[in-house]
């Protein structure tokens, strides 16, 4: 019998067993290629949890048979990857992986750079948060930043499957999945948490022979993942409860679980940074000075820290919670995206070209176009869309007092044109 979870007895350890990243490990793709010629470069790799990141930093180390060192941002410093730094000195390149890399901050993250620059370390990182914004760019410069998706469903049945064939527990049991819905919708495309909530049910049930279904599956999850954990299984569940009761007007919901995960150690600039999201997202002009205190939130934040930051963050989701909602100007971003991918690239109307040049003055750039201030109300009614989706609504404003304001003066300015 292994302590070791099935996740982790089933990591493959070469490419041709790992599952997903066609566009990064599939055959004649550029880090498929980077491996087998060994001519891998330092890297970050960018994506949600449980895809890949981890075993793909294994599968590099395997193939160039160098040291490993695999280390979490969350539990140690600068300390941990000099004395890292150090081996590398005595004995030659190792390999250095870093997971969560966002949660060091400037300086830390600074100590890497001259060995990276030396090569005495290759330096892998792993993050679920944008690297633009939360690895310095000394860092990025000296690094490739690699994407990885979320496993598509059949990745994850194939997953499934492999482990029930493979892993040596498992398949000394009978194990039939009936449902799947229950296991997807809870691993929420993580391969890691998917192969432990198999393991987990198997486990509970007591038996050689296992049936899953929607419903033990369910009722397995109820009374085993009641604890938070910050790194794993409820992170995203913890977060996503969270915007919801912001956005479903819940103050005393909103901050009980912004209280679950200050205590769970969550870092406070993610729990800030999903509420500057949701300021525009889901309160937008209802109610602009949302997404002012949001952003002042995530500055103070900043600065202050914790424990003193939670009162902010309080204050902050309160605000959020009792603001009027409007997703309006969501709505509007993701209908123009859907126009321009049906239209694609209409051509500007020429009076709203610039005219840098006598060439284009004469072919009637800019000719028409009326300055607005120049008119009563500075309005002017002119055409501003091209002429294939011209009179096309895209933003229509909420149910709302602030954006019934506004849906008045759209209505008194372009009449009948825009249908408000």
């Amino acid at each position: 019998m292994t302590d070791k979870p099935l996740a982790e007895r089933m990591r493959p350890q070469n490419l041709d067993d790992f599952i997903g990243q066609e566009h990064l490990v599939g055959k004649d793709a550029i880090l498929r290629k980077a491996i087998e010629g060994k001519t891998i470069p330092s890297m970050i790799f960018w994506g949600p949890p449980g895809v890949g990141k981890t075993t793909l930093a294994s599968i590099i180390s395997n193939q160039l048979d160098k040291q490993f060192f695999a280390l979490s941002a969350i539990s140690v410093g600068v300390k941990e990857v000099r004395h890292v730094i150090e081996i590398a000195k005595k004995g030659g390149q190792v390999i250095l992986f870093l997971d969560e890399i966002h949660r060091f901050n400037k300086s830390q993250q600074d100590a890497l750079l001259g060995a990276i620059e030396k090569g005495l370390i290759l330096f892998i990182g792993a993050t679920t948060e944008n690297p633009s914004f939360e690895v310095n760019s000394a860092l990025l410069s000296r690094c490739q930043v690699y994407i990885l998706k979320d496993l598509e469903e059949e990745g994850l049945k194939n997953l499934v499957a492999n482990a029930i064939e493979k892993d040596e527990i498992l398949k000394e049991k009978k194990i039939e999945i009936k449902e799947w819905e229950a296991m997807l919708r809870i691993s929420g495309g993580d391969a890691r948490k998917l192969l432990n909530l198999l393991e987990l049910v198997v486990t509970q049930s007591g038996k050689d022979k296992v049936v899953l279904t929607n419903d033990n599956v369910t009722k397995v999850i109820q009374t085993n993942l009641a604890s938070y954990d910050k790194a794993g299984e409820q992170h995203y569940d913890i977060i996503s409860a969270f915007i919801k009761s912001l956005r479903g007007s819940d103050p005393n919901a909103a901050v009980y679980y912004l209280a679950r995960m200050l205590a769970g150690g969550e870092d406070p600039k993610f729990i800030a940074r999903r509420m500057l999201i949701l300021a525009s997202e889901d309160i937008g002009n209802a109610n602009p000075n949302a997404l002012l205190l949001a952003n002042s939130c995530f500055q103070s934040i900043t600065v202050i820290g914790m424990p003193e930051g939670r009162i902010i963050l309080s204050q902050t989701a309160i605000y959020l919670a009792t603001s009027p909602k409007s997703n309006a100007s969501y709505m509007a971003i993701n209908e123009a995206y859907s126009l321009v991918q049906k239209t694609g690239d209409l051509a500007i109307p020429l009076h709203l070209r610039n005219a840098p040049t006598k060439l284009m003055k004469s072919i009637g750039y800019g000719n028409d176009y009326k300055y607005a201030h120049s008119h009563e109300g500075n309005f002017v009614d002119l055409e501003f869309l091209p002429d294939k989706v011209k009179g096309t609504k895209l933003y229509d404003p909420g149910n709302n007092s602030r954006e019934e304001e506004i849906r008045k003066k759209m209505k008194a300015l372009w009449k009948e044109k825009y249908g408000y």
